[in-house]
């Protein structure tokens, strides 16, 4: 009995510990404690800004108020291209933050406010013609919290990439993993970022339940299919957890989901609202156990 009440215990101890760390909270939370203040929630992390498409740009932030409340967030500007890096502007925008209760504040920029006050590499001002801005180059946009005991920086930022018409962020609509012929989960209701890599390319970012695998394709601007790419931008073979990477194209090995249908990997525009669909099919074949097989199918979040 004494054993049995002991793992009880310890079994609360770890649920009491896990919600008091949830990794889904993406808060400035040094101390483990609200009563701290100055805790930030930023639901828009990532953001595509689109050559053409000028703004404005809505960015959305969770306040989580404490004993110590938070009063107002400074949001400061910094440009990237490569390796260069600008001048920061520390104040770009400042939001009034009131009440004592956890609420929303929100923020929007444009282009025009996006380049204001920030230097180039040659110290001449950002160009205001956004066509000469290169695919990846983006601005990151920091956030400081001020409370009654004083400012620091959250935890979360915001980067706005320049970027391509199909990328942004994606919610799973349906999803199937089929591990070695047998379905194995989803990851419906998740969402998935889409970077664009240059012109054309495009870059999926994490595979199902590993948020640290990836993968690249290319869109037919024309017909909507997708190719997805056996090679990464710099020419070296993709693998995914370690394994070579099942395409249509390369090392097809599929068993149960054919990633050669007409519809196994296409995008569905949608010219009024934005959302377009893209429907990926993908894999990854284990020598001497057999192949991992996904599909999914997304819809683009627009503001």
């Amino acid at each position: 009995m004494k054993a049995i009440k002991i793992l009880s215990i310890l079994f609360l101890s770890l649920i009491t510990f896990s919600s008091c760390n949830d990794a889904d909270l993406n808060v400035d939370n040094p101390d483990g404690n609200i009563q701290g203040g100055g805790l930030l929630d930023v639901k828009n992390t990532s953001i595509n800004y689109v050559v053409g498409n000028p703004g404005p740009y809505s960015v959305s932030i969770r306040v989580y108020q404490g004993e110590v409340k938070t009063t107002s967030i400074r949001v400061a500007k910094t440009f990237y291209s490569g390796s260069f890096v600008s001048n920061t502007v520390d104040n770009f925008k400042t939001i009034p933050v009131s009440g004592d209760q956890n609420s929303f504040v929100n923020y929007t920029f444009n282009f025009t406010e996006m380049i204001a006050g920030l230097k180039g590499a040659n110290g001449s001002p950002l160009s205001a013609n956004d066509s000469n801005y290169q695919i990846g180059d983006y601005w990151k946009f920091d956030y400081y919290v001020t409370t009654s005991e004083g400012e620091r920086l959250n935890y979360s930022s915001t980067k706005a990439t320049v970027s391509t018409r199909y990328a942004g962020v994606y919610k799973v609509l349906e999803s199937n993993y089929v591990r070695i012929g047998v379905p194995s989960g989803n990851w419906n209701d998740t969402n998935v970022v889409i970077e664009s890599v240059d012109a054309n390319i495009y870059k999926h970012v994490g595979l199902a339940f590993w948020a640290d695998q990836s993968f690249y394709f290319t869109v037919d601007n024309t017909t909507g299919k997708i190719t997805i790419l056996g090679v990464d931008p710099a020419g070296a073979a993709v693998t995914l957890n370690g394994n070579p990477i099942m395409t249509c194209l390369v090392n097809n090995q599929f068993t149960a989901l054919n990633p050669c249908l007409e519809n196994a990997n296409k995008v569905t525009k949608n010219d009024t609202t934005g959302e377009d669909v893209l429907q990926l099919t993908v894999g990854y074949y284990t020598s001497g156990s057999g192949p991992r097989e996904f599909n999914e199918k997304l819809i683009k979040l627009v503001d």
